[in-house]
């Protein structure tokens, strides 16, 4: 057996290094275990093709959906997780989404703790992953008496003249809450000295200059830098979880690295791999006394997988966009229904400008139709893009499990509708303001309408409650079969609303590290 710490945490991502962080301070003995490495700083961290087209940094996995058919998830391991290559939009869920919901798919349920229980949280969550907003833009932000941390990131000028038409038709758009190392001169520019520098590789890309408020560069790297008690092992694959006889404590975690099977052990395991890497750790912790997985007696490990409706568009306008960091505004009058529909359609904000390499690699002849006479670059040019997203419901045969020593992840679109709706919105607003365009879905982002393969904004996989015999956690997020074991990513949610799931996740792990650190 190696060496013993007070707490093990597994996963270097946003909820793992969170709680991490904010356990430090405590001079217990923290052990961080991430499969993956550093990821490479490098100039390919700005290169449309190597990040989108070649999946440079993705996982090399194959997966099986549930048609039998091989894919490609767009996972990635590597010192802060997913929040490497992530988008930074830290909005927290709406005070509404904490209760019951009805969708035109199916009922969003309440969760067992209101909003109340993870305002504070949000506070500092946002504090600590530099969010940049202002309070009171949003018609549905839920209450608060902080304000942002950092002044919002300043519009350019093509999104502000967007935003004021906008707002001339009577809609409330927004500086969309972003999480980024960002000093703004009067005019909205990086200063001399600001770490990010507003460039066009935001979105999606690793930030090669560590601009972008990731869980590596905001938590990972300054607590080992600050205390000599916590320490980080990477390449260390942990495969599985060990139970004492009785199956009530993990008394060893099982770790692949270099080639080495080791052991590691703790008073307090916290796993945080990612909803879906999460699941299938407990689910390949199986012994006699959880013969289904760890901490699965009530078989919902796996089941409930939520990721959002989502899709990517591209508006292609007979005006140019010359906009660099295009990544500023959303709108959420639409998030609980419209004067045309009764259920809610969801969140429309803007994403990275879109780069002529990954227009090229999705070749869509019906944009040369549209525009017969110009060329990728112009299209690149002439477009703006959206970012759309609908709630997404739980359902428990959408699930991840293994069969036949394969992952397979099942999953049927519960709420489609609500996007479609959604698309069909974006395109009346534009009309509307004068600005007609011919949208595009892009499907080589992250897959045709954020498909399977698209794994972003997972969710649901370990879900908390009350009842042991519907859930996986109780309220702390301990399971409810396993006295020492806690679950901090976004597994725990019973339901994702139709924002980004990041701050909550943040939020809720500082919420349970002060759980863990009353008992310690």
């Amino acid at each position: 057996m190696a060496d013993h710490y007070d707490v093990i945490v597994i996963g270097s991502g946003p909820g793992g290094a969170s709680l991490a962080q904010r356990l430090a301070p405590t001079g217990k003995r923290i052990l961080i275990l991430e499969r993956g490495e550093y990821l490479p700083r490098e100039t390919d961290n700005w290169d449309a093709r190597a990040v989108f087209v070649d999946n440079k940094y993705q996982a090399d996995e194959t997966w099986t959906d549930i048609d039998g058919k091989p894919f490609s998830p767009a996972l990635h391991y590597c010192v802060g997780g997913n929040s490497k290559v992530y988008g930074a939009a830290l909005l927290r869920l709406r005070e509404r989404d904490f209760g019951e919901i009805t969708h035109a798919g199916g009922v969003s349920p309440a969760w067992p703790l209101g909003y109340a229980s993870f305002e504070k949280y949000y506070d500092e969550a946002e504090a600590l992953f530099h969010v940049h907003g202002r309070r009171g833009e949003d018609p549905t932000e839920p209450p608060s008496t902080v304000a942002y941390p950092y002044a919002p990131v300043m519009h350019e000028a093509k999104v502000a003249e967007l935003s004021d038409k906008l707002t001339d038709i009577g809609l409330k758009p927004f500086h969309l809450p972003l999480g980024i190392l960002l000093d703004q001169k009067a005019d909205g520019t990086a200063t001399p000295t600001s770490t990010c520098i507003r460039c066009a590789y935001f979105d999606g890309f690793p930030c090669l200059l560590n601009g972008k408020a990731d869980a590596q560069v905001l938590c990972i790297d300054p607590t080992l830098a600050a205390y000599p008690n916590v320490t980080l092992l990477t390449g260390a694959y942990a495969s599985h979880l060990e139970t004492d006889a009785n199956g009530r404590r993990v008394t060893g975690v099982h770790v692949t690295r270099g080639g080495v099977e080791e052991v590691y052990s703790a008073d307090t395991v916290v796993v945080a791999c990612g909803a879906l890497s999460s699941a299938l750790l407990l689910l390949r912790s199986a012994n006699a006394q959880h013969p289904a997985g760890l901490a699965n007696g009530s078989d919902q490990v796996g089941r409930n997988y939520m990721r959002h409706e989502m899709s990517v568009v591209m508006a292609i306008m007979t005006h140019e966009n010359p906009t660099v960091f295009q990544k500023t505004l959303a709108f959420s009058d639409y998030y609980f229904g419209s004067d045309d529909w009764e259920f809610p359609l969801g969140l429309v904000q803007m994403c990275a400008t879109t780069h002529l390499d990954q227009i090229k690699a999705e070749v869509l002849p019906k944009w040369l139709e549209w525009l017969p006479d110009l060329p990728f670059d112009q299209i690149a040019k002439h477009s703006m893009d959206f970012w759309l997203q609908s709630e997404d419901l739980p359902r428990a045969d959408n699930r991840v499990y293994y069969r036949d020593g394969k992952v397979h992840l099942d999953l049927v679109e519960t709420n489609p509708e609500a996007l479609v709706r959604l698309k069909r919105k974006l395109g009346d607003v534009l009309d509307t303001i004068g600005w007609p365009a011919k949208l595009i879905t892009r499907p080589a982002t992250l897959g045709q309408d954020i498909g399977l393969t698209g794994t972003a904004h997972q969710a649901g996989t370990c879900r908390f409650g009350t009842d042991p015999a519907t859930s996986v956690l109780n309220l702390d997020c301990r399971a409810h079969e396993v006295d020492n074991l806690y679950v901090t990513d976004a597994s725990f949610f019973p339901s994702i609303g139709a924002v980004n799931p990041t701050l909550t996740i943040i939020a809720n792990a500082l919420r349970v590290a002060d759980i863990i650190k009353a008992g310690l």
